[in-house]
């Protein structure tokens, strides 16, 4: 403990949620931290404690004992003074530096509410606000050259109030928040920064109005990512505007159904494996059975009593005994499987009664309340669960159309990622619906664009775009026309200035 190094620990005291270190200052005197002037001659004496890192997940407070001593310098301004330790102690703080440096680590990486949780797990209880305020003690740094610049839009209070926050897309780090979403305040901005490159923005005419305005040597770029999602909001006006072909093409088709089925016992059993449930996951007392042997025998291995290894786990210590007398986890998983039922001298009546057509659970346990079943009606629904999911269904059941946003998902995903029943779904729809089947060819088309970088493709695409009739890709072309230089150079730019502000 290096920052101990100043100081005399006196006595190391174990006490309820930690430990205490009880200390005094090693040096003789002190020196004045206003005019320097070293002075051994002590006004008085109190007590100071300081949160310390913790030790094994323990908290630690140095409680150290200081010195306020006379300056001896007549002209100094300050009567008294308070001794300081290098490494230790700064002026009127509550920790020490090592702590505080732990703390401003991790009000940077989580902020408030979860740096506090980390730091409570890490043995250091602190308060969301004391991360905070770390946080906004932290020296700002300075903008520097910026070449290349990201503007996107930022939301204060969203569907209220927005803001304009610049990125320095090279250092990925951002550099300044305007008010509003105006021109003049990026231009004015930018003004002052004639270093700047290239401008990376979204479409908006705002911001292509102050780029042009405050940086008339910069290049503008539209950002990829902003060009994408305008591209899917086209879609899914065309998707929605032509939702009724999809309708009629899953209202010719019907769903398959499965084969009727007569007799109850040539049903899949509820659990073909007594280890599993009726959904064919593993019971929940077989799960907790493995896990308790696996604690129990590995805390055996490491040397633990059974009396130590029922505080840790919890158990009573019978339950630790069986666990621990296990050879095998298939000795105990016999005895938690193989339970009896207080209905199982009912079932084959219930079997009876249910292939004779007999389907109403109530009905049903007043038949074997009367021959003797004692046990509640949710015991009968619960067994009976089982046989009710396996129903035949509709002769003729016409398939369920997808829903827009579905089908809006499987366009604008990569054919290569979609599994094979969306893949031959979303066939169904584009040979039902020519203008789907355009749009997607649309959509495909402009993703090697921005894949390959091939932004002088754009102008032909524009033109294949407009000869179908799609108003709201038509929409989209007009708007990509009044910004096709940003737009082209968007989808030919390398990766770092295409990135947008709000991705960061």
């Amino acid at each position: 403990m290096p920052h101990l190094a100043g100081v005399v620990v006196e006595l190391v005291e174990r006490v309820v949620g930690g430990i205490t270190l009880h200390a005094r200052v090693r040096a003789v005197d002190a020196r004045c931290p206003h005019c320097g002037t070293v002075s051994g001659r002590v006004h008085g004496r109190y007590l100071r404690r300081l949160s310390d890192a913790a030790v094994s997940g323990a908290c630690v407070v140095i409680e150290l004992l200081v010195r306020r001593f006379r300056c001896l310098n007549a002209a100094c301004t300050a009567v008294t003074f308070v001794e300081q330790v290098a490494g230790l102690t700064s002026p009127h703080a509550r920790f020490t530096p090592l702590l505080r440096g732990m703390l401003t680590s991790i009000a940077v990486a989580l902020a408030g509410r979860p740096g506090s949780r980390l730091a409570t797990a890490l043995g250091v209880p602190v308060a969301k606000d004391t991360l905070l305020r770390l946080l906004r003690a932290l020296p700002e740094e300075a903008v520097g050259q910026v070449r290349v610049l990201g503007v996107d839009d930022f939301a204060l209070r969203k569907g209220d109030s927005y803001s304009t926050i610049l990125v320095d897309l090279e250092r990925r780090r951002p550099v300044g928040v305007l008010p509003g979403r105006e021109a003049e305040p990026l231009a004015a901005w930018l003004a002052g920064h004639p270093e700047v490159e290239i401008v990376c923005r979204d479409r908006g005419g705002a911001y292509a109005e102050g780029a042009r305005t405050g940086a008339p040597q910069a290049v503008q770029i539209a950002d990829g990512w902003h060009l994408w999602k305008n591209l899917g909001e086209a879609v899914e006006k065309t998707v929605a505007a032509h939702h009724a072909c999809v309708r009629t093409v899953f209202a010719n088709t019907v769903a398959p159904t499965p084969p009727p089925v007569d007799d109850i016992w040539q049903l899949p059993p509820p659990a073909a494996d007594a280890m599993l449930d009726v959904c064919g996951r593993e019971r929940r007392l077989v799960t907790r059975t493995r896990e308790r042997y696996a604690a129990v025998q590995q805390l055996l291995a490491d040397g633990s009593s059974l009396e130590q290894i029922c505080r840790t786990l919890r158990l009573d210590r019978s339950t630790v005994r069986r666990f621990a007398r296990a050879t095998t986890i298939d000795e105990l998983l016999v005895n938690a499987t193989n339970r009896t039922s207080i209905l199982d001298a009912y079932t084959a009546h219930l079997h009876q009664r249910w292939n004779e057509g007999c389907r109403d659970s109530a009905q049903l346990h007043q038949k074997i309340r009367a021959l003797g079943f004692r046990g509640s009606i949710q015991t009968t629904r619960r067994y009976l669960r089982p046989f009710k999911t396996i129903t035949v269904a509709p002769a003729v059941a016409p398939r369920p159309a997808p829903r827009p946003r579905r089908i809006v998902r499987w366009i604008m995903t990569n054919p290569g990622n979609l599994p094979e029943e969306d893949a031959l779904t979303l066939k169904e729809i584009r040979a039902g619906c020519p203008e789907l089947d355009a749009t997607t060819r649309h959509v495909r088309d402009f993703a090697a664009m921005l894949r390959d970088r091939s932004g002088d493709q754009l102008p032909a695409w524009m033109e294949r775009v407009e000869h179908n009739d799609l108003p709201a890709l038509h929409s989209l072309v007009n708007g990509l026309r009044r910004d096709q230089d940003a737009v082209i150079a968007g989808l030919s730019s390398n990766g770092a200035p295409g990135r947008c502000a709000v991705e960061l």
